[in-house]
């Protein structure tokens, strides 16, 4: 078991099949709700997820660690998403990704009220380009640092520093709109 807080690979053993099972336990939620964010659909977002676990029990061998094992893991689940999924068109429903769950202790009627509570925030935020749509999620559901980001998308830092104060700006922006709409 690898201590609370520290994902290097110099935690994890080296066999790539012990390795798998411990990146699964630690990261598999994360990689599920990052490709479940990315296509909006749960049984591509699974197929996406084992297709991340079989590249990096490949791989796990030339992973050197410059980077946490779940940067490494998200950029492999962001590659993955960018090369079998296309937009979402602006008609969907975002579904939160944070109630992707694969054991729900909650009511359908619980479940569906706390949907609507962030419906609107959700809407407006798939309304963002990608891009911007990314560093968020990256930054507010994964709370990886803007260094990690970068590694993560493969961008420099100064774009993914800019990239989230863009992004926050028209989030804001789109919920004043919306907030002066509904006062009329």
């Amino acid at each position: 078991m690898k201590p609370a807080g520290s994902d290097q690979r110099e935690n994890y053993p080296d066999d790539p099949a012990r390795a798998l099972q411990q990146m699964m336990d630690a990261h598999g939620s994360d990689v599920l709700r990052t490709a479940y964010f990315y296509t909006g659909d749960r049984h591509l977002a699974e197929d996406i997820s084992q297709e991340v676990f079989l590249r990096a029990y490949r791989n796990w061998r030339g992973f050197r660690g410059g980077s946490k094992v779940l940067t490494w893991l998200t950029r492999i689940t962001l590659n993955l998403c960018r090369d079998k999924t296309a937009l979402r068109s602006a008609s969907e429903q975002p579904t939160d990704p944070g109630l992707l769950a694969l054991n729900r202790t909650g009511s359908v009627e619980e479940e569906a009220m706390a949907r609507l509570g962030r419906s609107e925030l959700l809407q407006q935020l798939a309304r963002l380009s990608l891009a911007y749509r990314e560093v968020l999620y990256l930054y507010y559901y994964l709370d990886f640092t803007t260094t990690e980001i970068a590694e993560a998308t493969g961008v420099p830092e100064g774009t993914v520093r800019g990239r989230l104060h863009r992004a926050r700006e028209q989030l804001a922006q789109k919920l004043k709109e919306e907030v002066a709409s509904d006062g009329r």
